[in-house]
C-alpha cells in the first residue's frame, strides 16, 4: 500500500510547484509551494491541476481519498476514489478563524463520504445522526514511547533550570488555552513552576501572563516529550470551556497518563469520560479547584495504586489497535460498496 499525505500549501515561492519526498517506505509526503498573494479560487485551480498530474503519473489500479478537513474537498471535488473517508477530528467550524464556507463543504464531504471516523465519543454523538456509517476513535497513544519518562534521569537543559515543583503542558497555546487560569495558579502559588511547552498560535503572545515562575519553552519534538514529562510533578488540561472545546479529546490525556504523571484538567467532556469519572484524571471548574487538586497530587508521596490502574486501562489503548480496527471497518464499507455495484 502506498500512501500520499498532501500538506497544505506553503506560499513561499516565485514560481508554483510540487515537492514530493519519501519520508519512509510507502509513506510519501507532497507540499504544494505558491506565490504569496492568489486569491481562494487560484489556489484551489493549482492545487487541483498539481493533484491530477500528479495521479496521472501514478499507475493507481484503485486509490481512497482520506479528509482531515474538509477545505480539502475545494481541489479535490473532480475525483472519483473508490473509497471516501472523512475523520472528523474536531469541530472546526468552531474553532477561531474557521473559514466560512467549511460548514458548506463540510456537509457536503459527509453527503459524499463512505465512511467517517470522529476523534472522540462527544463528537460521535454529535454527528451520528448525520450518516449511516459513523464510528467514534477516541485519541490512542504510542505508550512504549511515554512510558519512557518514568525512567529518564537525565533532563532537558532549558528545565533543568527550572527549581521546584513543576506543573506542565504541552500543545498547542491558541483560544482554548486558558491564561486567566494559568495566571491565577501562578500567582497563587509562586513556588510552584509553570512549565508550558508549544507554539502560540491565533492569539496575541502580550496577552500572556509574564509571571516569574511561568516558563515558556517554546515547541519540542515529539521524540523530546517523554524527558520534560520526567520532571514534571502534575500535568495540566488548562482548556476553556467553550465552542471550540467542546467536542475535542486531548490526545495529551493518555500521553500524560502512560507517562505516570499525575493529571488535572478542566471539564472536557472526553476527559471528565472516562477518565475523570475512573478517578484517573482530577476534573476541575474553577481555579481554587485546580489549585486544590494540583495540592493533592504534591503531596502524595505513593502513586503505585493509581498507576497500575492506569495502566491496566491503557492496556489495549495503542494506534496499531486503532489502525486495524480502522481497516476492518473501510474494508467492510469497501466490499459492501462492491457488493451494491454487483447487483446493480
Amino acid at each position: 500500500m502506498k500512501t500520499y499525505f498532501i500538506e497544505e500549501p506553503f506560499f513561499d515561492a516565485d514560481e508554483p510547484y510540487f515537492s514530493v519526498e519519501n519520508k519512509l517506505p510507502g509513506l510519501w509526503v507532497c507540499t504544494p509551494h505558491l506565490p504569496a498573494g492568489l486569491e481562494e479560487e487560484e489556489i484551489n485551480n493549482l492545487l487541483t491541476s498539481f493533484l491530477s498530474n500528479f495521479l496521472s503519473q501514478k499507475d493507481l489500479e484503485d486509490f481512497a481519498f482520506w479528509y482531515y478537513t474538509p477545505m480539502a474537498l475545494a481541489f479535490t471535488d473532480k475525483f472519483r476514489p473508490k473509497l471516501t473517508i472523512y475523520d472528523c477530528m474536531d469541530e472546526l467550524s468552531a474553532f477561531k478563524f474557521a473559514p466560512k464556507e467549511l460548514k458548506i463543504l463540510e456537509k457536503k464531504l459527509i453527503e459524499r463520504a463512505d465512511i467517517i471516523f470522529t476523534g472522540g465519543h462527544s463528537l460521535y454523538e454529535a454527528k451520528k445522526h448525520l450518516h449511516a456509517n459513523i464510528h467514534p476513535f477516541p485519541s490512542s497513544i504510542e505508550k512504549e514511547h511515554f512510558q519512557k519518562a518514568r525512567t529518564i534521569k537525565t533532563h532537558p537543559v532549558d528545565q533543568q533550570q527550572i527549581v521546584g515543583p513543576k506543573i506542565g503542558f504541552y500543545g498547542v497555546i491558541d483560544e482554548r488555552f486558558d491564561i486567566e487560569l494559568i495566571e491565577a495558579i501562578a500567582t497563587e502559588k509562586p513556588d510552584w513552576q509553570i512549565v508550558l511547552i508549544g507554539p502560540v498560535v491565533k492569539i496575541d503572545p502580550a496577552t500572556l501572563p509574564k509571571n516569574k515562575n511561568i516558563h515558556y519553552l517554546g515547541q519540542k519534538s515529539y521524540a523530546e516529550l517523554p524527558a520534560y514529562l520526567s520532571g514534571w510533578d502534575v500535568a495540566l488540561i488548562p482548556f476553556m470551556l467553550n465552542e471550540s472545546t467542546r467536542f475535542i479529546s486531548p490526545t495529551k490525556t493518555p500521553e500524560y497518563l502512560a507517562a505516570g504523571v499525575p493529571v488535572v484538567s478542566s471539564a472536557i467532556r472526553d476527559v471528565v469520560k472516562p477518565y475523570g469519572v475512573k478517578n484517573f484524571v482530577h476534573i476541575a471548574n474553577y481555579n481554587a479547584e485546580f489549585i486544590e487538586a494540583i495540592s493533592i497530587e504534591l503531596g502524595q508521596k505513593d502513586k503505585s495504586e493509581w498507576l497500575a490502574k492506569v495502566d491496566a486501562f491503557l492496556a489495549d489503548n495503542s494506534w496499531d489497535n486503532t489502525c486495524q480496527n480502522m481497516q476492518e471497518l473501510m474494508l467492510k464499507t469497501l466490499n459492501s460498496k462492491q457488493n451494491i455495484s454487483i447487483a446493480s
